[in-house]
């Protein structure tokens, strides 16, 4: 008997014939002997749905600008995973499996203050496993927590692959599969690239970047969670039939793996990632002296707004420019903390942005160990006469970033510049 976590996410959960097809096969995995707990998204849309109710109260400007506001928006936008737990909760009940549904706070899983962006700090795995002994399914919303003061807090976007993993953690569970609208990792988007394939096994440093630079199959901290805790993992399609046997279920989709063999460094490059949610923010003008990246980053990082590539040109008179990218949504507020703070405490010269940019990124453990693998990147991109505004490395990605109307073209040159549309050997 093995005990393991499943998540499930909103398109999942779309509807009460889906909430009836997650419970059949849950109930498949606990008629097999095995001991489940079950971390689901909200219904499809309804989080949306829901923070659209409070931008029809409140200007958007003001929606999210203070933390009282944002307090009641995590109070609202956490009552969708509610609705969820109960009706799988129930639909199971109805398949003769006995089980009982939490919120995160009833736990607890205990997080920070930040509200809409909080972090898990622990979890009380008592409850649950007495549950567990009894012979429950154990059903657990995702996305939530409760802090220090009682409050009910939500971890952002994507944050129900977190909870899973951090609840597969917390039980020492033997895996976490989470169950999505697709059937594993591919090597890109196959809906930008048709022939993207889909990868057996992808380490985990390669999901981690993946999931840092856009992909949107995982979310980057349910994968910083598996790889620190060590969670096996596996992605895998909830749309296949739920009475597929267990062993070919099991062995689908995509597994995490921890181990680096020969075999996967054959393959240079495992993937390419994009992302068209960034905005470059440039600060003109700034005194090339000490401290000025603190002077300008601090105050970006104090409004909770996180910062992705960053670039700082040659010095000329004693004066430089400084390049970052932030998500676009933070782009306003970004651009306001700049002009409002930054500019009159450095004396710089202006601020600049644009919010039509994306970043596109080759990612592969190979890429360790042979040469020439950015320059084939830059050559690709410079026959199809795309200019490269940025770029970062690190030893298994390089990522730049370009004129968002390029992103297309861009990753479907690379996919077969790298040969990612050929059978793995």
């Amino acid at each position: 008997m093995a005990l393991i976590v499943h998540k499930y996410g909103g398109t999942s959960m779309g509807s009460t014939e889906r909430i009836r097809s997650v419970a059949q096969r849950v109930a498949k995995w606990v008629r097999a002997g095995h001991q489940l707990v079950v971390v689901p998204s909200a219904m499809s849309g309804e989080t949306n749905r829901l923070l659209g109710l409070a931008k029809e109260l409140v200007p958007d400007a003001a929606v999210a600008s203070t933390d009282e506001a944002r307090r009641e928006l995590d109070a609202l936008a956490a009552t969708g995973e509610q609705v969820s737990v109960g009706l799988l909760a129930l639909a199971l009940q109805a398949q003769g499996v006995p089980a009982v549904s939490y919120g995160g706070w009833q736990v607890p899983i205990k997080t920070d203050s930040a509200f809409t962006k909080a972090r898990i700090e622990s979890i009380d795995d008592t409850r649950v496993r007495a549950d567990l002994a009894a012979g429950k399914v154990v059903i657990i919303t995702g996305f939530q927590g409760i802090d220090s003061q009682g409050n009910v807090t939500t971890l952002g976007r994507g944050g129900s692959d977190t909870s899973a993993v951090a609840v597969a953690a917390a039980l020492k569970a033997d895996e976490c599969l989470i169950y999505t609208d697709v059937d594993g990792v591919y090597t890109t988007d196959p809906r930008v690239v048709p022939e993207a394939r889909r990868l057996s096994t992808v380490s985990f440093e390669e999901m981690l970047e993946m999931a840092s630079l856009g992909s949107k199959v995982l979310q980057i901290r349910s994968v910083e969670f598996a790889g620190k805790y060590r969670v096996p993992t596996r992605v895998l399609s909830s749309f296949t039939p739920w009475d597929i046997p267990l062993d070919e279920e099991a062995r689908s989709g995509t597994l995490i793996t921890f181990e680096e063999d020969e075999k996967m460094e054959q393959a240079v490059v495992a993937g390419i990632a994009f992302n068209r949610d960034e905005a470059k923010i440039s600060v003109i003008g700034v005194p090339d002296k000490p401290g000025i990246a603190y002077q300008i980053l601090g105050p970006v990082a104090d409004a909770n707004i996180d910062i992705d590539v960053i670039i700082q040109n040659v010095s000329h008179d004693g004066r430089t420019d400084f390049s970052f990218t932030v998500h676009r949504n933070d782009y306003a507020r970004t651009m306001a903390v700049l002009e409002n703070t930054v500019l009159p405490a450095t004396g710089a010269a202006r601020v600049i942005g644009d919010a039509k940019i994306c970043k596109v990124s080759i990612v592969g453990i190979g890429m360790r160990s042979h040469v020439g693998v950015a320059s084939t990147m830059f050559r690709t991109l410079s026959e199809e006469g795309i200019n490269i505004q940025m770029i970062t490395t690190s030893e298994i990605k390089t990522s730049v970033v370009i004129d968002e109307k390029y992103m297309e073209l861009a990753v479907r040159a690379l996919h077969k510049a790298f040969d990612l549309d050929q059978p793995s050997a």
